[in-house]
């Protein structure tokens, strides 16, 4: 058997203790964030689809429910959301959101995206570059804003929707996202809001209302034939949500990751027994299911399940799904004759509703397997309360600043077309446009 020299032993002894203590001792230091490329590729293609929610989904959407002499001044609504608050976003929104970890509202450090590098990461979303995280978002921004022009429908200037869009996306949509996403006072409070029932839907389905109810009836109202002129398109567009969908609630995961897939699963789960429930119910009282109310029933669960989606069981997603159908439709049909407002596409009774009924159900439903924190159901009452908290908080300011803003708009501009302007139609009196 060859031996060593002593020394020699000693030393070869002391490098082994040496190198198993460095290779033991490396794991547990801070490593850089590395950008993924799954994680990337699959962000890329949920950024797609929710921005494809917008155009051509939610344009198709609203204009298969109005009339046919305001169904290019609908899509134009929704186009020029796309094009104004993408801009906007870049030059102060994200920056405001997303930079600086402020109770109230962020900096502008990344003004116009300044000091932004190709391979750098938000803190937020550290395996995709920044700038891919940069237009994710964005497209929340792009469709939550498009959202409110629903309620007011064949009846506001364009113009003055313009106006309206660059206040609310300042002043109700940027603070609203600092506080729950961007580590504000209500993400710091515990409130969860996954994909977007706070930020999203109760604030668009609130200022909704408020509109509907600043504007008054459209002319017509309860004495005339209002009927949409094309369902059609309607039930294209909503198959274009709900395929996009996947990516508003799956990418929200920021991860290709098993968490986004049972996001996605939910969310299918729950737009399928809103439709079910919906058409049901109008199966029983009506005596025949309207194509209408089965899309309505599909995007009411949609919404619902949004702030949820990422913290609740696949089944937990079907009975969301059911509540959500049932409410809305109330919501749609009882709550808004007893009140007599004109929510022309009903905006407020579904994801005005509907943000409010998923952010409560996420308190309840919330599973710590999944999200990491426990609801109602497995004995955290206290959940339950702060989403309350949240709800409310969304609520109050964003129907106190949109009403102010209306009211401003309304002064500088004139909020609605005139009598003769809305008797002939949008189409030609706003964009000098008519479908033949």
């Amino acid at each position: 058997m060859l031996r060593l020299p002593r020394a020699v032993a000693r030393f070869a002894t002391a490098a082994s203790v040496a190198a198993f203590a460095f290779t033991t001792a490396t794991p547990a230091l801070a490593e850089p964030a590395k950008i993924d490329g799954a994680d990337t590729a699959w962000m890329i293609t949920a950024t797609a689809l929710v921005l494809m929610m917008t155009i051509p989904g939610l344009a198709l959407f609203y204009a298969g429910m109005v009339r046919k002499k305001n169904v290019l001044a609908t899509m134009a609504q929704s186009l020029m959301a796309v094009a104004l608050i993408s801009i906007l976003w870049v030059i102060y929104g994200y920056s405001l959101v997303f930079v600086g970890d402020g109770a109230w509202i962020g900096t502008l450090e990344r003004f116009l995206l300044s000091s932004m590098t190709m391979d750098g990461v938000n803190p937020a979303a550290k395996t995709i570059p920044e700038a891919l995280f940069i237009i994710y978002q964005m497209t929340f921004a792009v469709i939550t804003v498009a959202l409110v022009a629903g309620s007011v429908a064949d009846r506001m200037r364009f113009s003055s929707y313009v106006l309206f869009c660059i206040g609310w996306f300042t002043l109700v949509y940027i603070p609203l996202a600092h506080w729950v996403w961007g580590g504000g006072f209500l993400a710091q409070a515990g409130v969860l809001d996954f994909a977007g029932g706070l930020v999203v839907h109760l604030s668009a389905g609130t200022a909704g209302l408020v509109a509907a109810v600043v504007m008054g009836r459209r002319r017509g109202y309860g004495t005339e034939n209002l009927a949409p002129y094309d369902l059609s398109l309607a039930v294209i567009g909503t198959g274009l949500l709900w395929v996009g969908w996947f990516g508003f609630n799956g990418g929200s995961a920021l991860q290709a990751s098993s968490r986004a897939v049972m996001a996605i699963l939910a969310t299918h789960l729950a737009a399928c027994a809103g439709a079910l429930t919906w058409c049901a119910i109008e199966w029983i009282t009506r005596r025949k299911p309207s194509v209408l109310g089965m899309i309505s029933g599909a995007v009411a669960g949609l919404g619902t399940i949004t702030p949820a989606s990422g913290f609740v069981e696949p089944w937990h997603g079907i009975v969301i799904g059911v509540i959500a159908g049932a409410v809305c439709f109330w919501a749609c049909t009882s709550l808004k004759h007893r009140f007599n407002y004109d929510d022309t596409l009903d905006v407020f009774g579904i994801h005005g509703i509907g943000g409010l009924l998923g952010t409560l159900m996420t308190g309840i439903f919330a599973t710590a397997a999944i999200g990491g924190t426990a609801g109602l159901i497995e004995g955290n009452p206290k959940l339950l309360l702060t989403q309350a908290y949240g709800v409310a908080v969304v609520f109050a300011w964003t129907s106190g600043v949109t009403f102010v803003l209306l009211k401003i708009v309304d002064m500088l501009a004139g909020l609605r077309v005139s009598h003769e302007h809305e008797v002939e139609g949008l189409d030609i009196t706003q964009h000098g446009e008519a479908l033949q």
